[in-house]
């Protein structure tokens, strides 16, 4: 409550006039280090740590450290900080989200908070959202980190047991969410101490915080092993599934992803599995896989939600738009869709070990976040992770040029303007990317424009291996991208030569996320350090967030003033309708992680006793003694229930 009350009262800028007093004091070292020699710079390091043995604080040293790290980051990525990245930098060792725009350069921010905590010998993990950032972020940042006499270690998913140990045994580890959370879990499974590889929570800069502590969060990381189960079951399934009509035999609720079997659907479906009573309790597998298999075949869709390759389902991440290699749907629903699609059905797995992002971050001492969108989700970052959310100014007045939503009444018609939209700006050279929700609509405009000789190139999951020269070249003269949200997080697209005179990189949407901020990581790929840049949305009632959340007011105001059906609608009402669709779609999720949260904050007790228990007996020489107590406190629970006081 003192942390929501502080945010009401005092406004970013008033909060942040402190923190610049800080950054003055980071600048006043600039002078004395750039005539420091190389050796001079290395010398800081075991100074520093001297200091902190002497019991000094991080934040009695960060001042000079920060600067030392400055001048060093000048040396080897020629890269000097600007004082708005010491801003963001002081922020983030506070243990604070650091909202900073596209191109701000939030790799470098990192280096410097990252560099002071890893002076106390505990370690820094640095958690991106996917490997490739991971691997680039560690290549291009570890010369500042390595001249400075710091180890630097990077996860990858396909690495063996030896090189993730050395990767956490470095001074400052990069990683993702799910490398680092699934390592937590391996680890409390080990049998010997000499299969864990981690080394304990001591600090994590999380960049696209909203993505991993927002977005993720409503997927617990699970581990899980092959169960005995037939797969029969879901092939029977899928057969009574495709013979029942929906509205007759079944209702659906979209917004839910519900679905409620009817009393003649019930009767029909007995029928077909040849059984007396489908809600009998030896038929509750039987009710539950035709519910799974009903869901499989109207809410999951190929090339939106997966795709099949070499014969397996993949799951499409919906807010990142990367394929999500390994992981599957629980509850038999990947069993469903692998026998709606035909391909080979794997058994159904047990969980063995289980967390949720969100108790995993817990663990650390400190955690802090950046993104260029986390402002929309504060309260909920106040609220579970006690973060403040802080804007930090951009080190170049923002010049893009965001116009309103246009909106059409038949996806038909959306997609047909965009496609004259693009055809038009081609033909003046300027740039485009057209970011698109799905693999499907990626695809389908791509169809559209090879009809009318427009080149681009596509970037989506099936692609993924092309993404860094596409990204290259998407800011190059005459360029159009065409992109699902792959585009929308951790890509830097650097403007050609004379782009900027044409009017820099025009994003055109064509479809709103349910969550504002996917929508504006978009936008953010324009305008970058000053850079001039304009998007725009294309919608239509059919889209799935108008249809479901707020389609009908929009129609109804279409049919109102009697707007013929090839005709846009741009209106205050219309933005206001969507933003109004947005927030219901967003409330709705935060109420969905929370009760995630709640019932796994349950077991966060019963895991954590387990499990350090577990610890304590891989980790101890000796445990006789630890057990001998133990047996006496049973003996003693014995005795006690059974005789008299």
């Amino acid at each position: 409550m003192i942390k929501w009350l502080k945010k009401v009262i005092f406004s970013d800028e008033a909060r942040l006039k402190k923190v610049w007093k800080i950054v003055e004091h980071v600048n006043s070292f600039e002078k004395k280090l750039q005539n420091a020699t190389d050796d001079d710079l290395k010398a800081y390091t075991p100074l520093f740590r001297e200091r902190l043995k002497k019991e000094e604080t991080l934040d009695e040293i960060l001042p000079e450290a920060f600067a030392v790290v400055r001048e060093v980051a000048k040396r080897t990525v020629s890269m000097r900080p600007f004082d708005v990245q010491i801003l963001g930098g002081i922020i983030l060792h506070q243990g604070k989200i650091s909202e900073m725009k596209t191109g701000e350069g939030k790799t470098l921010v990192a280096t410097m908070p990252a560099y002071l905590n890893a002076l106390t010998g505990q370690g820094v993990h640095i958690v991106t959202v996917n490997d490739y950032l991971a691997r680039r972020d560690k290549e291009w940042m570890g010369p500042v980190y390595e001249f400075l006499g710091l180890s630097v270690g990077v996860l990858q998913n396909d690495q063996g047991f030896k090189e993730k140990k050395e990767a956490y045994a470095a001074d400052i580890t990069y990683g993702t969410n799910n490398e680092f959370g699934f390592d937590y879990l391996r680890d409390n499974m080990a049998i010997y101490e000499e299969q864990l590889v981690q080394r304990g929570h001591n600090y994590a800069i999380i960049d696209e915080v909203d993505s991993i502590l927002i977005d993720e969060a409503r997927t617990p990381l699970i581990i899980s092993g092959p169960s005995e189960g037939s797969v029969d079951i879901y092939y029977r399934a899928n057969q009574v599934a495709k013979k029942l009509k929906i509205e007759i035999d079944f209702q659906i609720d979209e917004k839910a992803k519900n679905v409620t079997i009817t009393e003649e659907g019930a009767k029909k479906a007995e029928s077909l599995f040849k059984i007396n009573n489908l809600y009998d309790p030896t038929s509750s597998d039987l009710l539950h896989s035709l519910i799974q298999a009903l869901k499989a075949h109207n809410f999951f869709k190929n090339e939106v939600d997966y795709i099949i390759k070499n014969g397996e389902i993949i799951i499409v991440d919906e807010f990142t738009g990367r394929l999500m290699v390994g992981r599957r749907y629980s509850d038999g629903l990947h069993q469903a869709i692998e026998a709606k699609e035909g391909v080979k059905i794997k058994k159904e797995n047990q969980t063995l070990a289980t967390i949720t992002l969100q108790n995993y971050f817990r663990l650390y001492k400190k955690i802090a976040g950046m993104t260029g969108t986390a402002k929309t989700e504060e309260e909920e970052f106040l609220e579970i992770y006690g973060m403040d959310v802080l804007v930090i100014p951009t080190n170049k007045p923002m010049v893009r040029k965001d116009y309103p939503d246009v909106v059409y009444k038949t996806k038909k018609e959306k997609f047909e303007c965009v496609v004259e939209d693009i055809k038009e700006t081609h033909s003046t050279g300027r740039p485009i990317l057209v970011g698109t929700a799905s693999i499907e609509n990626s695809e389908k405009i791509s169809r559209m424009l090879k009809k009318i000789s427009v080149p681009h190139t596509v970037l989506n999951a099936k692609y993924h291996e092309k993404e860094a020269q596409i990204i290259v070249k998407a800011g190059e003269r005459g360029a159009v991208t065409i992109a699902t949200n792959m585009a929308g997080r951790g890509t830097d697209i650097v403007l050609g030569e004379d782009i900027a005179s044409l009017g820099g990189l025009y994003v055109l949407g064509t479809e709103r996320h349910e969550s504002r901020r996917i929508d504006n990581q978009l936008r953010g790929r324009s305008g970058r350090q000053g850079d001039p840049g304009s998007s725009r949305f294309y919608l239509s009632l059919e889209d799935d967030l108008l249809r479901l959340f707020g389609g009908d007011m929009l129609s109804n105001l279409m049919n109102k003033f009697k707007i013929e059906d090839n005709t846009p609608i741009e209106h205050s009402l219309v933005s206001r309708a969507i933003e109004v669709a947005q927030k219901r779609v967003e409330s709705r999720n935060f109420e969905i992680r929370k009760q995630l949260l709640e019932y796994d904050n349950i077991m966060e007790k019963q895991r954590s006793i387990v499990y350090s228990e577990r610890m304590r007996v891989l980790k101890e020489k000796d445990i006789r003694k630890h057990i001998m107590n133990m047996v006496e406190d049973i003996i003693n629970s014995i005795i006690d229930t059974y005789t008299y006081k």
